[in-house]
């Protein structure tokens, strides 16, 4: 379409839409007026001391191409919230770039012909509708696809990122990324709330099986400093090789404390524990497990400046989860600097560790037990 062709179509639904907001009732155009427009911005520079010939920065979630400049993802977010009892809300969040939104999707990628095509680097990170019914409190209703809420960590938005750049194994690996279905959320008193939730699996819009998925969280909050949070999750996922099994349980547990040591240092423990029945033929068929622990230490020196250490550990004994049996553990430090209101940078050193081969090295035909990356994030958000 060329640049006049495209003027005229963008006048032609002005046109179209004018007479509509101009007939709009009163409380059609308060709506309108109380939508949120938020956004933000992530870039990246990575380098692994290995030097692996195939430029890949084994077993980590999206900084994972070595020796590269990189735009991670930019968001694009509208919401309305349904803050009181009786209102309606929605929320999507559209997510774009070279990192986050290709490892995050959750629709196939299509064929054509028979080939895969390349990834998208676009996605719906988050899409759904609010209703908070007038019951009790308030209980909130939510239909569509959101960012889960297990594991310490966050799918970075301009409402929340990580004290850390990297993500954690426990992240990668031990908990899903999104959900698409309905939850209800409730808020007891200024101590307890609690949610449920029904979704279609893990990480997958559409179903792919007849099982669902089932969550219920409990938070409490016993001081201003301190909140503990326990979510179960569980569902028959789709198997390898079975994708209509309807029988066999993934489970999985996660515990999160928050605790807030001084008004300066923050304490962040996080827990999780999965299992599910006749998980693969990589252990013939047998039952699966993985569990795993990390510890998050954030010092605010000032409001300009922040330094955030991370350390882990993550066992995969029967490869279910990475593909190897291993024991994982990784320590990670973060400084953070807060150029303005806007805009932070954050170099982060990290060491990966493996008891077996399970990070490349400058020979492709050699594998290591342990990686050294160093990086160079900028984030923006409003």
């Amino acid at each position: 379409m060329k640049r006049h062709e495209r003027i005229f179509y963008f006048l032609a639904l002005a046109l179209l839409f004018l007479p509509g907001m101009a007939a709009a009732e009163p409380e059609d155009l308060q709506l309108i007026k109380d939508i949120e427009v938020h956004g933000f911005a992530s870039s990246s520079y990575n380098y692994n001391f290995n030097e692996p010939s195939n430029r890949n920065n084994n077993l980590r979630v999206f900084d994972r191409d070595h020796n590269s400049f990189k735009f991670d993802v930019g968001e694009l977010v509208l919401k309305k919230d349904a803050a009181k009892p009786g209102s309606i809300g929605f929320r999507t969040d559209l997510a774009y770039g070279f990192a986050i939104p290709k490892n995050t999707k959750s629709t196939p990628v299509p064929n054509v012909g028979g080939t895969a095509v390349s990834e998208p680097d676009f996605d719906l990170q988050q899409g759904f509708v609010s209703y908070n019914a007038p019951v009790g409190n308030g209980v909130k209703l939510d239909f569509g696809k959101f960012i889960t809420n297990m594991g310490a960590e966050v799918i970075e938005g301009y409402d929340a990122w990580n004290y850390n750049y990297s993500h954690s194994f426990l992240f990668g690996f031990a908990i899903p990324f999104t959900h698409t279905g309905m939850k209800a959320s409730y808020t007891i008193n200024d101590q307890f709330s609690v949610q449920a939730m029904v979704a279609n699996g893990w990480d997958n819009q559409t179903d792919t099986n007849d099982g669902k998925l089932w969550h219920a969280q409990l938070a409490y909050t016993p001081l201003s400093n301190v909140s503990l949070v326990y979510n179960y999750m569980g569902g028959q996922e789709a198997q390898t090789g079975n994708a209509a099994n309807d029988k066999n349980w993934r489970n999985l547990h996660d515990f999160v404390a928050t605790i807030g040591l001084t008004d300066k240092l923050t304490f962040v423990l996080n827990v999780d524990h999965g299992n599910e029945e006749k998980a693969s033929a990589i252990n013939t068929g047998g039952n699966a497990e993985w569990w795993g622990f990390a510890g998050i230490v954030r010092h605010q020196y000032n409001k300009w400046f922040a330094v955030n250490l991370r350390g882990e550990y993550f066992d995969d004994p029967q490869a279910f989860r990475t593909g190897t049996k291993q024991e994982l553990w990784e320590i990670t430090l973060t400084p953070e600097v807060r150029v303005n209101r806007n805009l932070v940078v954050r170099p982060e050193y990290r060491h990966d560790e493996s008891n077996a081969l399970a990070f490349g090295s400058k020979s492709g035909n050699l594998m290591e037990k342990s990686q050294d990356t160093i990086a160079l994030n900028a984030l923006f958000f409003f």
